[in-house]
Parts: C-alpha cells; sequence; structure tokens
C-alpha cells in the first residue's frame, strides 16, 4: 500500500461484524481461559495483552499502523516524545556507557542527553551536523553505545545526512537513532537511509490536532543485535525468566524495550490518546502536503521582506541544507520555518505579540499556524554556547506553518512586520 493508504487502513483491520472504525479497549485486565495460556503470553508476549502497564490493544493497531508507515517491524507507544527518548536510549545504555548526538537537536533533548543521563552515569558528546566522516569518528569512544539526531533540526531545520551517520554508526557496530518528528513518514523514511531505529513525539504532526500528548519507537529490524556489543540481547534476563532477547528475532529492539522498560516505568499512553493519534493518523498525508506548499510560500515571502534578517527553510534553493532536502525531503520539509527579525530581541517580541491568526504557544505542528520564540521558551536552559550550537539566536522565531488559507496567513505576517519600526 502507498503511506496515503497506509495511514487510513492499515493497524486495525476489523473481522466480520466488528465495528469499522478502531475500538477504544478501556480496560487495564485480560482475561484467559488457563493459567497455561496466560505462562505462554509471558513467553510469547506478540500474541496477546498481558496488562495494560504494558501493551493494549487499541495501543496495538496504531504502534502497527506507524510501524507500517515507517517501514519498521515493530513499535511501541509512549506518553511523550521524551519518554520514547528516554526508553529507546535506556533499552541499550547504563551507567559507564557513552553516547554520539548531533548538537543541533531539540533543547529538551539536549537537556536529556547532557543533564538528566549524565546524572545516570551516561556520558554524551554532542557533535557538529556537517562534521566530516573523519571528524565524528574522533567522537567515538569504546563505550559508545549509540549514535542519535534529528532528521529535520527543531528549530534550526537543519537537515541530517542520514546515510553519513548512518556510515559512522555501523562502522563502530553500533545503531542509528533517528527522531522523524518533524519530516513524519510522509516525507522522510529514515530506515531506507540506514536508520535503525526511529522516534517521534507523535504530539506534533502525527496528531496535528493537539489533542494528545504522546510519541512512539520504531524498530527497523535490520540491526544485529549479536554483533557481540550488546550482551543484553543474547544473555538471559533474570528479569524476565530467563528470556534472550535476540531469540525474538527482527523486533527483538522493542520487545525487550516493552518487556524491560515499559514494565518498569509504565509510561504506555491511555487507549483514549491511542484512538485521537489514530484520527490525526488518517488524514497525515493530506495535512503534511498542505503544510509543506503553505511553508514554502511563507518562507519565501519572509526572505523578500526587508524587515527579517534570515530565513532556514530547507526547501529554499538557496538554504545551506537544500540539496539535502531535495535527497532526503524530496516532496518538502515540514510547515516549520525558522526566521530572524533584524534589529534587537524586542522586534522579534513585538512581531509574535502583533499577530492575531497566528497562536503563541509552547508547541509546534499543529493545523493551526503557530509561533514561539526558542530563547526564552523551549530552549531558555540552555547556555549561549549551546543555543548557537542548536541554531537558535535571540532574535530566532520558530514559525509553524498550518493548514489555514495561505492568503490569511500571508496577511497575518504582512500586518504584524508593519507593527515594526
Amino acid at each position: 500500500m502507498k503511506i496515503e493508504t497506509m495511514a487510513i487502513r492499515a493497524g486495525y483491520q476489523p473481522k466480520n461484524g466488528e465495528t469499522h472504525t478502531l475500538p477504544i479497549y478501556q480496560s487495564t485486565t485480560y482475561e484467559y481461559t488457563s493459567s497455561e495460556y496466560m505462562a505462554h503470553l509471558f513467553d510469547c508476549p506478540t500474541e496477546g495483552h498481558i496488562y495494560s502497564r504494558i501493551s493494549n490493544p487499541t495501543c496495538g493497531f496504531v504502534e502497527d499502523k506507524i510501524a507500517a508507515m515507517e517501514g519498521g517491524v515493530a513499535a511501541m507507544l509512549t506518553t511523550s516524545g521524551q519518554s520514547a527518548n528516554l526508553l529507546a536510549i535506556l533499552n541499550i545504555c547504563k551507567a559507564g556507557d557513552h553516547i554520539v548526538s548531533t548538537g543541533t537537536i531539540y533543547g529538551g533533548t539536549i537537556n536529556l542527553l547532557a543533564v538528566t543521563l549524565k546524572r545516570l552515569g551516561i556520558e554524551c558528546t554532542f557533535v557538529g551536523l556537517d562534521d566530516d566522516l573523519e571528524t565524528l569518528q574522533k567522537a567515538i569512544q569504546p563505550n559508545t553505545r549509540l549514535v542519535f539526531g534529528e532528521t529535520i533540526a527543531n528549530p534550526a531545520m537543519a537537515v541530517m545526512d542520514i546515510e553519513k551517520f548512518a556510515a559512522l554508526a555501523h562502522n563502530n557496530n553500533i545503531p542509528l537513532f533517528v527522531d522523524n518528528t518533524f519530516a513524519t513518514p510522509v516525507l522522510c523514511r529514515p530506515f531506507e537511509f540506514g536508520a535503525d531505529i526511529v522516534i517521534h513525539s507523535t504530539t506534533k504532526y502525527m496528531d496535528g490536532h493537539a489533542v494528545q500528548v504522546g510519541g512512539v519507537i520504531v524498530d527497523g529490524g535490520k540491526f544485529d543485535w549479536r554483533n557481540g556489543k550488546f550482551p543484553e540481547f543474547t544473555t538471559p534476563d533474570p528479569s524476565y525468566h530467563g528470556t534472550v532477547y535476540a531469540d525474538y528475532g527482527a523486533a527483538a529492539f522493542v520487545i525487550k524495550c516493552r518487556m524491560q522498560l515499559m514494565r518498569d516505568f509504565g509510561v504506555l499512553p491511555s487507549a483514549q490518546d491511542a484512538f485521537l493519534l489514530d484520527l490525526g493518523l488518517q488524514t497525515l498525508p493530506l495535512r503534511m502536503e498542505r503544510h509543506c506548499r503553505n511553508a514554502e510560500k511563507v518562507a519565501e515571502y519572509f526572505a523578500n521582506h526587508p524587515k527579517v534578517e534570515a530565513v532556514t527553510y530547507p526547501a529554499l534553493p538557496g538554504d545551506k541544507y537544500h540539496a539535502l532536502q531535495q535527497k532526503y525531503l524530496p516532496d518538502g520539509c515540514s510547515g516549520v520555518i525558522s526566521v530572524t527579525i533584524k534589529g534587537p530581541r524586542a522586534n522579534a517580541e513585538k512581531f509574535l505579540n502583533s499577530l492575531k491568526l497566528a497562536s503563541i504557544v509552547t508547541h509546534v505542528a499543529d493545523i493551526r499556524t503557530l509561533v514561539l520564540h526558542p530563547a526564552s521558551a523551549t530552549h531558555r536552559q540552555l547556555t549561549d554556547e549551546q543555543l548557537v550550537a542548536a541554531g537558535v539566536n535571540p532574535g530566532l522565531i520558530r514559525f509553524s506553518t498550518g493548514c489555514e488559507h495561505i492568503d490569511d496567513i500571508l496577511a497575518d505576517i504582512e500586518q504584524a512586520l508593519a507593527q515594526i519600526d
């Protein structure tokens, strides 16, 4: 199936006489015909549900849909994008381990990698997105467990050369994790370029309507966990009756993540939230097309306005990352634009405060047009050096172009810019 069809038809497949739309399984508990069958599920967790802290049928159908759309073999929903990042990393990292990440990523993720995980004994080295392989290799240590990056950086809008970072990871027998939130599988499928694990904040475009907070981990199913560097996949797990996770085959990463970490952290979203997410997924291809076309016109307008200092949007022909956008995101690079207003920081604030249609919110990738000043909001915890590394400066505005009529969006921008002296 094409991705437009998968967005509607993948996942839930009703049988004769069953509900046409995805049902909400509002239950914590599942009943079995015998204790032997219950025991069987603990050995074969993909064949049923044990408890809704670990899995739920509604969540399961949505996980199957997202895995299909990304071209992966299995997926696991979480209660936020950050919990998806955390569980994915902790699935293969422990105290004393090391991560390599691009520095141009979401500020909250920088904080997770540089501060919170450091408290747990996991160190992170940040590298330049544009560094060559020889330079990147210098960041790899004997205890490096993974390489991490974002397809489209939030909010810098820099495009990751996925194949380059996949080569870095695989040359060292470690996996590449890619946060694909801004691109969505509609615009880019990182598994096709060598990624091993894909992560999303489903709160953003996948939902698209700001009605649920969630995340997802998708397993590409191709990484060799038996390569000698990951004994946690090849030795018995005493916390789960001696299971050897590599024996589960292609979906070993997600199964281990669910049976160890989801079991212990319990960050599975509710069936209601999964149902709402599924509604968003059904229209994702339609919305992404509109987001991209609107954003291209907005970016061009900003680029030609005398009160704008700089615009970062990879679909613009003169953008630094235009060639990578053409390679990895030929159908568009989302609705998010980074724009810097000329003059002091107060000019950026005045522009935001003068907008009437666009909403000032701590959110992005909504069906509505949204704006944010990252330096004083999502990235305010970063040092000046980290802000620069993340592609953020005091006058930068993250402009998330919605699906309203383009004429109305442009009119709102025009009148707001007119308020700046």
